[in-house]
Parts: structure tokens; sequence; C-alpha cells
């Protein structure tokens, strides 16, 4: 059978490109259309850098043409990435801190899905494998994360650095911490407006020798708000992690976390969403798995969004008890969990170093106000 273009192209109109809201062909993606007697090459360009989104175009492709056009046709796709140009209209660059390599913000549309959990024990892993990690604590209005590390009671001191005093991070296990809960009382409220709340996560920021640092976790609070706009505007942020439940109602407050780091105006590329409090296995019935919150919910939304699936964590009582004596779960060696996070971890890794390939450095976010309303910036 002889394949003709214009029939390639009719069938492509089906699909829409990821993260556009126009199909393939509309929208440009399809660089180029190459017909052979039964064969065909065709060339597309996507934005999302990820594997998942490469492999499921390609799929996508694949099966439209074999549907639409010829079942038997020879296909070849040819999937590039065009990182998005940097904005030539943004005067603000990120403040990089010195020595810190890459910035990673762990984020949730809705609370108490476990993102401070699973920050800790993403950070304890690094630690192990070898990383230099740190955390900033920005969930001000309720940090854990001393807590966690069991550090609640410690305070940062104060170090000399070039002439300048500068706090120096508290440490545990291998981890360097700085958190508003170092400053406060475990039974004072934070009652604080967003530009307070601001200025001291810049003076942990900046006013910090976090020394060298492979890798900064920042623990962002719940939702999509003033806090989060002031990280960003602060720093180049690499990359986001969104932790999620798999229940509706969480999935619903993730897809809006996710949204929030892919508009235009913010750009910082999401590594991936990782589902927490997956299943239940009760220790009696080891090979039993019962779906509490519902199966598979934040896979199958990371499939949708065209983002990688960074891995799932069970509910485990273990897990909860380990935050709260203040040691994370994945310091257990050569248990399930140990190995799940073990396994998270190295997925973050691989698309924090994917997305270093293939897209420029993040730049901050630029934050004005016009007309009474916020806007915002690259």
């Amino acid at each position: 059978m002889k394949l003709h273009k214009q029939d390639i192209l009719k069938a492509l109109e089906n699909i829409t490109a990821p993260g556009e809201g126009k199909n393939m062909v509309e929208s440009g993606a399809v660089k180029n259309v190459v017909t052979f007697a039964d064969e065909v090459i065709v060339d597309i360009t996507i934005n999302n850098p990820s594997l998942q989104a490469k492999k499921k175009t390609e799929v996508e492709i694949m099966k439209i043409i074999h549907d639409k056009v010829y079942e038997k046709a020879k296909i070849t796709v040819n999937v590039k990435v065009d990182a998005p140009a940097k904005s030539l209209a943004n005067n603000i660059k990120g403040k990089a801190i010195p020595g810190i390599q890459n910035i990673v913000a762990v984020a949730s549309g809705k609370g108490g899905v476990g993102k401070s959990t699973v920050t800790a024990n993403l950070a304890v892993t690094l630690a192990q494998m070898g990383f230099k990690v740190g955390i900033l604590d920005a969930d001000i209005y309720g940090p854990s994360i001393p807590i966690m590390f069991d550090v609640e009671k410690e305070r940062p001191t104060a170090v000399n650095i070039d002439g300048k005093s500068k706090m120096k991070p508290v440490e545990n296990y291998g981890v360097k911490i700085l958190s508003i809960g170092f400053f406060t009382q475990p039974d004072q409220a934070v009652v604080w407006r967003g530009p307070m709340a601001a200025k001291a996560l810049n003076q942990m920021i900046f006013d910090a020798h976090w020394g060298e640092l492979d890798f900064m976790l920042i623990d962002l609070p719940p939702g999509t708000g003033d806090i989060h706009l002031s990280i960003m505007q602060s720093l180049p942020i690499t990359g986001a992690v969104i932790v999620s439940t798999p229940q509706n109602v969480a999935l619903a407050d993730a897809k809006k976390g996710v949204a929030m780091f892919q508009q235009e105006s913010i750009n910082v590329p999401v590594l991936g969403i990782i589902e927490n409090m997956a299943y239940f296995t009760p220790e009696e019935l080891p090979d039993n798995k019962y779906y509490i919150f519902g199966k598979e919910g934040a896979k199958n939304l990371a499939e949708d969004l065209s983002v990688p699936f960074l891995g799932d964590i069970p509910l485990v009582q273990s897990i909860r008890e380990a935050g709260d004596i203040g040691r994370p779960a994945a310091l257990q060696t050569a248990t399930p969990l140990q190995m799940a996070f073990e396994k998270i971890t190295q997925n973050v890794v691989e698309e924090v170093v994917r997305r270093n390939d293939d897209l420029p450095p993040t730049e901050a976010i630029k934050i004005t106000t016009m007309a009474g309303c916020s806007a915002v910036k690259k």
C-alpha cells in the first residue's frame, strides 16, 4: 500500500501535543512527515523532556497511524525535545547559593499526604548514596522536619565566613537542616503575614552557611500560595517533586500543584509525582494489599499529565513511628521501606540529571503588582 503524507497529517490531528491545548499538527509539533510506499517517518518536537512524555508521544503516533491509515504501516518516530528559550525580558536571575548544585522543591497540593515524611526520607537516602544534602523547611506555619530528625531542641550556631556572621545549619544523619521550628517554641503559633514569612525564609537561605551541597530539598507548605512564590522568587529551583495519596481529593490538589510549576510565567520543571500511602499490607498477611485510598491514582495522574511517576510508598505504621522518634524509616537497612525509598530516590536523581542535560538552568521569577493584583513574570 502507498501511504500519503496528507493522510498521516489528518490522523495526527487526533493527538494533542504534550503540554499543549492544540493537536500536534495545529501546534506545530509535527515538523516533518516522509512516506515511502508502506513506510512513514514522523519528526516531532515536544517541550516535555521526560522519558515518559517521549514514549507516550511515540506510542500514540504509531497507534493512530495504524488505526486511521494503515494497520501494517512501518513507522519511525523521531521525538526531539525543544527546551524553552530563556526569556530576554527577565531581569532577575536566581541568587544561586554558592556551592549548591541542585535545588529540589517537594510540594503537595493538599496537607496530610506525607510530604515532609517523603522529604526527610529522600534526604537521608541521598546522604546514604554519598551525596551532600540539606533541607530547608519552608513550611513556616507547620514545621515538622526538626521532629523527624530528632533535633527539635537544637539551635543553629553562628559561624564567621569572610568576616560575616552566618547561621550554621543543624546536622543529623548526614543532612544539614534549617527550619523556622528552630526559632520558635513548640507550643508557639507562627502568626505572620506573607512579607514577614518571606523575610524569615530569605534569612535561612542567604544568611546561612550551607557549604557544599549536591542537593538542597525544600519542604514547601501545602497548597499553591505566597510562600511558594517567595521561594521561587528567591531561588532558581532545579525541579519540583509532587507528593500525593491515591484518593481523588488529594489528586485534584496535586494536579493544581503541577499546573502551578508548569505555568509559562513560572516554568519550573516537574521531576515527577510520588504516591504515598499507596496500599496497606497487614503484618499478619504479608501477601495482601488493601488499597484504602484508591489504587494507583497518582500513577494514573502522572500518565495523564505526561510527567514521570517516581514510585509509590505503602501505608506502614513504622513510617509514622520512625518520624515520631526522629529517625526516618529509610535509615532501616534491608527493609522493603528502605528499598522503596532508595528506588524513588534513584528515580529523582535520574530525572534531575535528565533535566540538567535537556533544559537550561531555571531562573527565579519576578513578582510585580499591577492594577491591585499580583502578577508573575520570568
